[in-house]
Parts: structure tokens; sequence; C-alpha cells
């Protein structure tokens, strides 16, 4: 992740005017973001005042005087914060734009992705304020897609769009049957790191089968492979007690769980949908590997865009403030194109998997 493009020089600005949508008038005006142009003469101004909130530090005040020395718009730092207060929804618009592009095609043809989630906090906070949903091509490192919820929206693969021919790579919090089973609904296939306590599995018999019963039978190098068949429970889970008779299932999914140890010995497994002719044990594995690519992501984000200092907790601007910096942080990814591949799938891993 490169230094956010500048937004405050002229001549600057204006190549990175060339990343952003050509539509920005029209979008700003269908999501009421700029309904009428006083004070600011259009959405690209409106869009530029954004960013410079989001990346500079500077106070509402300090951007409209900015904004008002360079005739970039006539206004005062209560009215920045009116346009940005009513500019939340457009701005999600402009950030979904900027990152739409296809999901290069991994290892034996499949489109790998990588999902996670983020803490964001404002000054003061106790707890989690925000959550940052990210969707990365693991190829690049490069982000998707991304989705801001509060501490309510929990984590889960159904948040995020999939289709056919997509792989969604993931940690334990995605690991629920109800979440695997919309991304196999959507045609896609899954791979997750499982906690043995929390994910019900199931024989071929469809008898609950318990994974800690077979870490003695992993080997200490290579991998253990169990057909298994996971229940897709019935209702929402804050409807339901946590125990429920495996005849109410409302699907079932059928998997791989793959168990494997770790320098320590430790037992970890890992399910994943991928058919066993298509994809092997060691190469999913291998694909696993692949998500810390996104805990480097949003390390970057968080080192180079600061994007964990956010001004107010819970005010009016915190959620156009984070949308407008990670439109900063998606066009400096659009500026920089990787000399080489930023995860092992460029070298050994290929290799691995025999392409």
């Amino acid at each position: 992740m490169e230094e956010a493009p500048a937004v405050h020089d002229e001549r600057e600005w204006r190549f990175v005017r060339t990343l952003l949508p050509a539509d920005l008038d029209e979008s700003a005006r269908h999501l009421a973001a700029l309904v009428r142009c006083r004070n600011v003469p259009d959405a690209t101004a409106l869009l530029r005042l954004a960013l410079a909130y989001a990346v500079s530090d500077l106070s509402l005040k300090d951007v409209a005087a900015w904004a008002s020395a360079l005739q970039v718009a006539d206004i005062t730092g209560p009215g920045l914060f009116y346009r940005l207060r009513e500019a939340e929804r457009w701005l999600a618009h402009v950030l979904a734009q900027t990152l739409q592009a296809e999901v290069r095609p991994g290892p034996v043809g499949l489109r790998l992705r990588v999902v996670d989630a983020t803490v964001i906090t404002g000054p003061g906070a106790t707890g989690t304020d925000w959550r940052a949903h990210v969707v990365i091509d693991p190829a690049t490192g490069q982000f998707r897609s991304v989705e801001l919820t509060d501490h309510h929206g929990g984590e889960g693969y159904a948040r995020h769009a999939c289709g056919p021919g997509d792989v969604v790579l993931g940690d334990c919090a995605y690991a629920t049957a109800r979440g695997m089973y919309a991304v196999h609904a959507a045609g896609a296939a899954v791979v997750a790191r499982v906690n043995a306590q929390a994910l019900r599995v199931c024989g071929p018999d469809r008898r609950v089968r318990a994974l800690r019963e077979s870490e003695a039978d992993v080997p200490p190098t290579g991998a253990l492979e169990i057909p298994v068949h996971i229940p897709v429970p019935p209702g929402p889970a804050r409807t339901r007690t946590k125990a429920w008779p495996l005849s109410k299932a409302v699907a079932w999914l059928p998997a791989r769980m793959i168990g494997a140890r770790t320098r320590t010995g430790q037992v970890i497994w890992i399910v994943t949908t991928l058919p066993a002719d298509q994809v092997s044990a060691l190469q999913i594995l291998a694909l696993y590997r692949l998500r810390w690519q996104i805990e480097l992501l949003f390390k970057r984000l968080k080192s180079l865009l600061h994007l964990d200092t956010l001004p107010t907790r819970q005010g009016p601007t915190a959620r156009s403030w984070m949308l407008a910096r990670f439109l900063a942080a998606a066009l400096a990814q659009r500026l920089v194109d990787p000399a080489g591949p930023l995860s092992p799938w460029g070298y050994e891993l290929r290799a691995d998997l025999g392409t």
C-alpha cells in the first residue's frame, strides 16, 4: 500500500480524477449527496473535500478554509459537516465502483478470495465501534470490496457475494454451517479453519463425529483427510437453542475435513467443499496459507493510512470518514502495479499445485 494520493496539489488531483468513476455527478444526485450545488460546484469537488478530510487529519473548519483558498468550494466547516453526513451512501457507491475488477484466476483455474474483518475504534473506546468486512485478491494483496458495520455486524461468509468458480478463504469465525451453505448455494467453494468445538460434524452415515477422536491419526507431516457431512441448522441462530436434533437439519453439506500438525505438534483442521479430484489435501493446506495476505493488508491500512485513528467514535461523519479513507486506499492500489507476486502463490505454491 503506497501513501494515499494527494488531493491538495492541483496537478496530482487532475490525474487522480482519471481513476474515479465517470458518472460522479449523476450518482451524487441519485443518492442525494448533492441535490443542490450551492457552495459546492459539483460532485468532483465534494469527493475531493471528503478525501481531504479523511487523509489530511485536518479539522472540518481547516478543510473548508483550504477549499475556499484554492477555490475548490466556497463552504464553511458546518456546511462541510452537513455535506459529509449526507454523502454516506454515495461514498460507499463510489468506493464499490472504484474497486470493481475481475478477481484473477488462481491455481488450477480457481478464483481465490480471502475474507476477514478488522475492528476500527475511535478515541476513548472500550470495545468495538466499527467493523470493516473486507475481501482481497491474494495474488496481489489488494482489496476488492468493503462493507462497514457497527459492533453488531458479525463476520460471516453470507455477507460477501460470490459465484461459480470462486473459492473463499476464511478463518475460524467463518466456519459455520449456515455461512458455508450460503457459499455452496451460490456455486462457490469454501476453505476455512475449523473450531472443532463450534462446528457440528457428521460422518457419511450422518452421525456426529468428534474431530478430537481423530487427532491421534494426524501424521507429523502431511495431512489426514476425512469425508464429512455438515448439517445446516434450522432457523436463525438467535431463535434456536444451541442443541438441536439432526432430524431438523434443513440441508446436509458434503465436505472434506483436513487435519495437519503445526511445527509445535498442535493439530489444526481445515474444512473445504472443493472436490478431492480437483484439489488434493496438501493443496488445500497451501491455499489456506494465503489467508495471511489479508492480515498484511490490515497492517498496511493501519500503519500507512492510519485507518485506526478514527477522529470521532459515533459522530455523524464517522462512516463517511472511513469510506473516504478506504477510497483513498483503493486509489493508491490502482496507482501501483506490483512488480511481482505479494504471496507465495507466485513462487513455491505454483510448484506445489503442479501449475
